[in-house]
């Protein structure tokens, strides 16, 4: 009975040591996969977060002063009493045919 027991408990030990060095494996894997991901992603060369949100927060800016310089413009023509005129393009005449090489 003796011998039953001890060998049980040294397929206990066992069993830990190879549950154990799994866990470790996992781990390391999971380690590994995580750098190679960085690694690809950094090669892909997208932005961060903080960086996506701040030109956003730019453009967002660009944008509002954009239509407050539009309204600026469109009193100071109504001041003005000029009415907003396109420039005419100049009208260049048709380049001439060429005529054809002689054989």
């Amino acid at each position: 009975m003796q011998s039953d027991k001890r060998i049980f408990d040294d397929l206990s030990k066992f069993l830990n040591g190879v549950a154990g060095t799994v866990a470790g494996m996992g781990r390391e894997a999971e380690a590994g996969f995580r750098e190679r991901t960085r690694e690809w992603v950094a090669g892909m060369d997208l932005v961060s977060r903080e960086e996506f949100d701040a030109v956003k927060q730019m453009a967002a800016t660009a944008r509002a002063e954009a239509e407050e310089l539009k309204a600026r413009v469109a009193a100071l023509e109504a001041a003005s009493g000029k009415a907003k005129v396109a420039p005419k393009a100049a009208a260049k005449p048709a380049p001439k045919p060429k005529a054809a090489p002689k054989k």
